[in-house]
């Protein structure tokens, strides 16, 4: 049987661009970025909005919305922990916010997206067509936990950022 030359790109090309993703997210980390709080609210905000479309559209059976919220406890248990990693303090100068992201923080991303990459190579590509597939429970696991992860950490950065305000 003869394959295509091209699956191989295929696979590979998702591994490539998280590479050069992960090699210029590493090298920004290292400069301080402002916080602003009055804006943590809006990534979680879209998510909520971009995941309830998504299991609106394709209703997970009961089992389904188990591992959704399964998917979003401990999402926001590492969002909480990545949160924690991310450095805040205020500069003496301006008096603004600033944050320094962890490269373990990440990291922890970055193994979100090989996990979601693996799932599709080990459940095919055509069982993202039928409902209740190892495939697309898995997915509704990773919407729940990229919601808990990414609301999780902003929380933390939120909190954080009013004492580091109040110490002040």
């Amino acid at each position: 049987m003869h394959q295509p030359g091209g699956n191989w790109i295929t696979a590979l090309l998702p591994f490539v661009i998280i590479a050069v993703v992960l090699a210029l997210r590493f090298r920004s980390m290292s400069k301080e970025r402002p916080l602003k709080v009055q804006t943590l609210w809006v990534v979680p905000a879209i998510y909520v909005l971009l995941a309830g479309s998504m299991l609106l559209t394709l209703p997970p059976p009961p089992v389904g919305w188990g591992l959704v919220a399964l998917g979003t406890a401990i999402g926001a248990a590492i969002g909480w922990h990545r949160g924690k990693l991310i450095r805040i303090h205020r500069d003496e100068q301006t008096g603004e916010l600033r944050q320094k992201a962890s490269p373990i923080a990440v990291m922890l991303l970055a193994a979100l997206v090989v996990l979601k990459l693996g799932a599709r190579a080990i459940f095919g590509e055509t069982a993202a067509g039928h409902p209740g597939s190892g495939a697309l429970l898995l997915t509704d696991a990773f919407i729940g936990f990229a919601l808990g992860l990414l609301s999780a950490t902003r929380l933390e950065l939120y909190v954080r950022a009013q004492r580091v305000l109040a110490a002040e």
